[in-house]
């Protein structure tokens, strides 16, 4: 104990120094509206910086895997490309693209932050507004559906995920286009529920379950999942519906954030609508 009192002594003009920027720091937050907001901002910064380093070491385990699974993504993807389009002419060919407009832009980013055990789940990815992403674009993997981006800073982007008790999206059944709404009960990361399937809907064994395309995140016909079975609610006259979610949560590594490039007017049109 005396050599503890001896070390403080040796070095209180430190301790002294510590402890008044500290509370410096919790005056000015607690005070003044911008100053808060600032700390914030900057300790969600530095603990998207931390979670990087630490996600980077951790990344070398699975690799391979990861890279694999990468590759044959852009694979399937290179595979639906169409480097131009034949039109015919009354004496000639035409090669001619203009007819078709790109509506969705893709960029991948790492998961450096993850939870799914939660009831109120959230991802934290390593790209922000320096690279485009905005709040209220949907994120996609791999596989399929993950969830929606809610806040930015300038290199890191937080998503909440279908995992979370507020999330809800509309899907459809790809079989036979009957929509639904996506949700999710907050006991296993593995499983979700879609409601407001009418009761008069047939389902087949694993039918699966795709975005609608109705809403302005997600492009139509992203993987969300595969059905296990439907419960009919008494009395409503719809199903609840168990489908075993197309993205596993527990190892995701990389995603892809949807830019649509009409979202902004179509958000304008039907506000000029109410």
């Amino acid at each position: 104990m005396s050599k503890l009192f001896d070390i403080l002594k040796k070095y209180d003009y430190i301790v002294v120094f510590v402890l008044l920027v500290v509370t410096s720091v919790v005056m000015m937050s607690s005070t003044s509206y911008y100053q808060r907001s600032r700390l914030v901002s900057w300790a969600g910064s530095v603990a998207g910086t931390w979670y990087e380093g630490v996600n980077s070491v951790g990344g070398y385990f699975g690799l391979k895997a990861e890279n694999d699974r990468l590759a044959a993504e852009n694979a399937r993807l290179r595979a639906q490309l169409k480097e131009s389009y034949i039109s015919y002419t009354d004496s000639l060919f035409t090669v001619s693209d203009t007819v078709y407009r790109q509506r969705y832009e893709y960029t991948e980013a790492q998961v450096i932050k993850n939870s799914w055990s939660g009831q109120n789940n959230y991802i934290m990815i390593g790209k922000g507004s320096n690279h485009g992403i905005e709040p209220d674009m949907a994120v996609i993997s791999p596989d399929g559906i993950v969830g929606v981006v809610v806040a930015t800073t300038k290199n890191f982007s937080t998503v909440m995920p279908v995992l979370h008790s507020d999330s809800r999206n509309s899907v459809k059944v790809k079989r036979t286009g009957i929509s639904g709404s996506l949700v999710w009960d907050g006991k296993d990361f593995r499983y979700a529920q879609v409601l407001d399937v009418p009761t008069t809907h047939q389902f087949e064994e694993n039918d699966t379950i795709v975005t609608s395309g109705l809403a302005n995140d997600f492009p139509e016909g992203i993987p969300v999942g595969y059905v296990v079975d439907a419960e009919t609610l008494k009395g409503s006259g719809f199903y609840k519906v168990r489908i075993r979610l197309a993205t596993d949560f527990n190892k995701l590594n990389h995603v892809y954030v949807v830019n649509n490039k009409f979202r902004k007017e179509q958000q304008e049109l039907m506000e000029d609508v109410k």
